[in-house]
């Protein structure tokens, strides 16, 4: 049995699947399993999969119907037998070091949980990204006085504490498989947290890790950055379950995170969301007062300060969204 299982959802990336695949298989860390996760693909990426399989006996391709990213994720999760587990996205690359020592600081301190940074690479430049924690070992009591309190909103809006993402992280099987199954598939943005914090909070002990070992291609045609009107009612499935997912009587302190959070969501969403309607010459103002009145959106813009939110626009939609101002909000979509 493997000590770390790496699963890789797969669809349509054929022309960066072989610099992921072949990152992995340069590691020197060597006791793995690799479930390729194809989930459905339409191009080369299928066979491209199923060519790697057949070269290296770690590799282990499964061909499914589209279901997403989170969908082949778990399905992955189901095959895998490792004690750790661990997630690389089809369109990114790792450091030939990174499994090795994230898998040794695994071994040696015996914790739920391994995080080290991540890089995020645009075609122009590169920036590194890093969780506001020292690195180190954090048991139980560190975690609950020095990450817990800064882990989703680290005080700058809005700069995670500690990074959402699967991908920069190790965890414990036992520990992933309470959590990983709770995400809900049809959300495509922000789905990551639902699985990582609740994973953070249940974690006896984490360790973290200064360096970079991650690498996140940024590609402004992805799906993180399309934007439709269905991107509303997964701002709303998304704070549903994370107000489900999160005990506010064990972690007080994550209510106030958690506001800022979906303040933070809203305005990423909301102006591209509007204004592709917009274009389309769709009227939105029923979907935007909706959106503003529904509970969860109501109670962020009341809690978050003017002050902290960055940018004049952003400052400026915070305030159209709060007292409910479609027409101001219309104005700014346009300039």
């Amino acid at each position: 049995m493997p000590f770390l299982s790496i699963i890789i959802p797969i669809y349509n990336v054929e022309p960066y699947l072989p610099k992921c695949l072949d990152s992995i298989l340069a590691q020197t860390f060597t006791d793995f399993e690799i479930l390729l996760m194809d989930d459905g693909s339409t191009d080369g990426s299928s066979a491209l999969a199923d060519s790697y399989a057949a070269k290296d006996a770690r590799i282990r391709c499964f061909h499914k119907k589209n279901g997403g990213h989170m969908s082949a994720r778990q399905a992955g999760f189901e095959k895998a037998v490792g004690e750790y587990i661990a997630f690389v996205d089809s369109d990114d690359w790792i450091d030939p070091a990174m499994y090795e020592r994230m898998c040794a600081a695994a071994g040696e301190y015996g914790v739920d949980m391994v995080c080290c940074n991540y890089t995020a690479v645009t075609p122009t430049k590169q920036i590194e990204r890093q969780d506001f924690c020292d690195p180190g070992f954090y048991d139980k009591s560190r975690l609950e006085a020095d990450v817990y309190p800064r882990m989703l909103f680290s005080g700058r809006f809005f700069h995670y504490g500690v990074s959402p993402s699967l991908c920069n992280k190790l965890f414990r099987r036992t520990l992933l498989e309470k959590h990983l199954f709770h995400v809900p598939l049809t959300i495509k943005l922000g789905e990551d947290g639902l699985a990582a914090y609740p994973c953070l909070l249940g974690a006896s002990s984490v360790y973290f890790l200064q360096e970079s070992f991650y690498y996140y291609r940024s590609n402004g045609n992805s799906l993180t950055h399309t934007m439709d009107s269905g991107r509303l009612a997964e701002n709303r499935l998304l704070f549903d379950t994370y107000d489900r997912l999160i005990d506010l009587a064990a972690y007080p302190c994550m209510e106030k995170q958690l506001l800022y959070y979906y303040a933070y969501q809203c305005l990423l969403t909301f102006p591209p969301v509007f204004r592709t309607m917009q274009v389309q010459g769709t009227s939105f103002k029923k979907e935007f007062c909706e959106e503003c009145s529904y509970p969860p959106v109501r109670r962020a813009f009341r809690a978050v300060k003017a002050g902290d939110v960055s940018g004049l626009h952003n400052k400026a939609y915070a305030f159209c969204i709060r007292h409910g101002l479609y027409r101001l909000f219309f104005f700014l979509l346009k300039h």
